[in-house]
């Protein structure tokens, strides 16, 4: 197994307190509504706190909700050529009153396989459209999560 890190880093014109909230402890709740390739997502164990495995399209595990690390462990992104996809999460207040999510996201790959640069952006390229989903969204709804 190896494991191949890249560093992701991307601005939203909300609150870090209110994208954290959406896109970490309600993901669940909100993704469906936002995301027309996602029917649902289910706690199949736990309350949907800290522990809480969520499945459908992918599998995470929120560790500790002070830090926003969380853990990918099963589902589409992985296919076969991962064991496990970790995220680290840092959501910062921006001069504008936005914030700044830098996600270190860590891949360990089955076997030799290599992660490559192209491969990785594609998956980017996914996440910064539900980031921009997720900003609309509250952007368009300034109670929610206040």
């Amino acid at each position: 197994m190896s494991a191949y890190t890249f560093t992701n880093e991307s601005t939203a014109s909300v609150a870090p307190s209110r994208l954290f909230k959406a896109l970490v402890i309600d993901f669940s709740n909100l993704v469906s509504k936002l995301t027309p390739d996602v029917k649902s997502i289910e706690n199949i164990e736990g309350d949907g706190g800290p522990g809480t495995p969520l499945s459908k399209y992918l599998k995470q595990k929120i560790h500790v909700i002070d830090d926003t690390k969380y853990s990918l462990i099963e589902g589409d992104v992985l296919g076969d050529k991962a064991e496990s996809v970790g995220y680290d999460g840092k959501f910062e207040a921006s001069a504008d009153g936005g914030c700044v999510c830098t996600t270190v996201i860590v891949y360990n790959t089955k076997g030799d396989y290599v992660v490559t640069e192209e491969e990785h952006n594609v998956h980017k390229e996914k996440a910064s459209d539900l980031l921009k989903a997720i900003e609309a969204y509250l952007l368009a709804s300034p109670s929610i999560y206040a």
